[in-house]
């Protein structure tokens, strides 16, 4: 089971309940088998959803946290490089063709298309977020939104 993430990049309150609900989510959401974790390391959110994985390993250490790249760039990978050595790897998704500045939205579109399940943190419409969350919701992806549970 692949699971991928989506949530805001910048989350100015209330980070330890949200670590409790993406992690309660991660509980509920991962089956027996095999889970892979699919994670864009740009934001607060991602911090969340990294550490509330590497939470999830402590106690099925075959899970896998892969750092979804929208590009190889040196500069890129330089900038996140504290991130994706908490990863157990990295994959590049298949945007090569798209220019630049939409790389991130076309990644976060690869990373819907090849997972099984999203939980997301979208409390706002508009924002990169809430796009990936739309096209999943689109493409009748399997969710959660753990900005709308109480």
């Amino acid at each position: 089971m692949i699971i991928t993430f989506c949530g805001h990049a910048e989350i100015y309150n209330g980070r330890e309940e949200l670590h409790g609900k993406v992690l309660s989510a991660i509980m509920e959401h991962a089956t027996g088998e095999e889970v892979v974790f699919y994670l864009g390391g740009y934001g607060d959110f991602d911090w969340i959803a990294l550490r509330c994985c590497k939470e999830y390993k402590q106690t099925h250490p075959d899970a896998k946290l892969i750092f979804v790249s929208p590009y190889l760039d040196e500069v890129y990978f330089k900038r996140r490089e504290r991130y994706i050595k908490e990863c157990d790897g990295i994959e590049v998704a298949e945007v090569e063709s798209t220019p630049k500045r939409f790389a991130i939205l076309k990644r976060n579109e690869w990373m819907v298309k090849h997972s099984d399940f999203l939980i997301a943190y979208v409390k706002y419409s508009w924002g990169g977020a809430a796009k990936m969350l739309k096209y999943a919701v689109s493409h009748k992806k399997p969710l959660v939104n753990i900005a709308k549970m109480p």
